[in-house]
């Protein structure tokens, strides 16, 4: 029998999430580790890179708002 708890992951939260997760299993073998992290933090680096790109991620230079004087 298999241990299912070693691979465990938190449940799926949105589509987004579950579009990030296959990315992630998709790239993590080809992505670059310099700093020899290891598969699960490259995978966890590149699923949340694709998360805050989904969302929208921080506001662009040229959407900021300003005030006059």
């Amino acid at each position: 029998m298999f241990a299912s708890g070693a691979r465990a992951e938190p449940p799926i939260r949105s589509a987004e999430d579950a579009f990030c997760r296959s990315e992630a299993r998709a790239q993590v073998f080809s992505a670059p580790d310099p700093l020899n992290l290891g598969l699960r933090e490259i995978g966890r680096q590149i699923w949340a890179s694709c998360m805050q790109r989904k969302s929208g991620g921080q506001t662009k230079k040229g959407q900021r708002r300003r005030r006059h004087r």
